[in-house]
């Protein structure tokens, strides 16, 4: 019998003991997966698998969700009203007669102030959608809130 080993090509004889080799932690044993993981932890990959794809659908259909929603923002006295997305795209902007009156100046002020409503609006709905998915995953409430 020849055992090739780092110094070459080598006879074993009486001598000699054969040893079994091992991978770093032990070599592979009966409750492990494929690539040598061992099974708590394909249990766990799998677990995380699922969870993404439940996340992958559940996302695009709040995206669609909120792609048809609609958000209202307005300014101090509702002189102007901003419509906005549910994906922040601007929708239509209403004056009135009264904020025209008031000059460019003012009532550029008030289209911002209009336009920062309704983005809040929108985000804070977007908002508690994903965290709904987090829920339905088990996390709990207001674990989204620490990626703000």
């Amino acid at each position: 019998m020849r055992l090739v080993s780092r110094r070459g090509l080598q006879k074993v004889g009486s001598g000699h003991r054969c040893f079994r080799v091992h991978a770093l932690f032990g070599g592979k044993k009966d409750n492990e997966g494929p690539a040598g993981m061992p099974g708590n932890m394909l249990n766990l990959f799998e677990a995380v698998k699922k969870a993404q794809a439940v996340v992958q659908v559940e996302s695009g259909r709040i995206q669609k969700e909120l792609a048809a929603a609609e958000f209202d923002g307005y300014c101090e006295g509702e002189l102007i009203k901003v419509t906005l997305s549910g994906n922040q795209q601007p929708v239509r902007t209403q004056i009135t007669e009264a904020a025209m009156e008031l000059g460019s100046e003012k009532v550029s002020l008030l289209v911002t102030e209009a336009y920062k409503d309704a983005h809040q609006k929108s985000v804070k709905a977007m908002k508690e959608r994903m965290s709904d998915i987090a829920q339905s995953l088990g996390m709990p409430p207001g674990f989204g809130d620490a990626m703000k």
